[in-house]
């Protein structure tokens, strides 16, 4: 980490569960601040700069889900989402409004702990231990891929990613032309913490073609072979 804390703020109507993680992550280097609900998360996010929030799905007043497609209505900060529901449709609602990550409750921190390094290493905010390569930048279309910079750009544009879907752009675009199913998408992905729940992959590819296809169901540039995963064609799929 760099000698400036990250800053993580947590959102939960629990105490209990704030000052446990407070305690636990600043143990770990971070800075850490605690809101109650939506209200509390919006004063706090006036005043601070934060890195990642962890954002609890059960909330009074607006919910996690209502607070994630409004946070990202404007920013695009890492989230993880908590819920004491592991139903396998609140992760999938939860990641298709924008959501980096999601943990069901109880948990143990160190599993959190696992969780926000990876997702702050997708953003390029934490190391991973050695040195990242250097890469070309990636055309395909009218798009411009540059992982140095941490950018996708249209026609000099930019383009609004989270750091999970540009981590899955940049590795489709990396691998053009060749088919990679869900267990080779996640091996790929440098810091993705595997999860029984590999669908998620299936919610980000449905999020980047929304952002980069002209037309989904017709897509272009991120193909599905069917049975066997997804293909990147930079030159466009007739």
């Amino acid at each position: 980490m760099s000698d400036i804390p990250l800053r993580i703020l947590v959102v939960d109507d629990d105490p209990g569960l704030r000052a446990l993680l407070g305690d636990y992550l600043a143990r770990e280097g971070f800075e850490v601040g605690g809101a109650e609900d939506g209200r509390a998360m919006d004063a706090w996010l006036e005043q601070q700069d934060t890195d990642l929030i962890i954002l609890d799905l059960m909330l009074p007043g607006e919910d996690g889900l209502t607070l994630t497609r409004r946070l990202r209505a404007k920013t695009e900060v890492p989230i993880i989402m908590l819920s004491a529901r592991g139903d396998d449709v609140d992760r999938i609602v939860g990641l298709e409004v924008g959501a980096d990550d999601y943990l069901a409750k109880p948990f143990n921190p160190r599993e959190l702990l696992a969780r926000i390094r990876a997702v702050l290493r997708r953003q390029r905010l934490i190391g991973h231990g050695d040195e990242i390569p250097a890469h070309e930048i990636i055309r395909f279309g009218p798009y411009r891929l540059d992982p140095i910079q941490y950018e996708l750009r249209r026609d000099d544009q930019p383009v609004t990613l989270t750091s999970g879907e540009f981590e899955l752009l940049r590795v489709l675009a990396e691998h053009p032309d060749r088919v990679l199913d869900r267990d080779r998408l996640l091996d790929l992905l440098k810091g993705y913490e595997r999860s029984p729940f590999d669908r998620s992959i299936d919610v980000q590819i449905a999020r980047l073609r929304a952002k980069i296809e002209p037309e989904t169901k017709h897509p272009r540039y991120i193909r599905t072979i069917w049975g066997k995963g997804y293909m990147f064609t930079p030159m466009g799929n007739p």
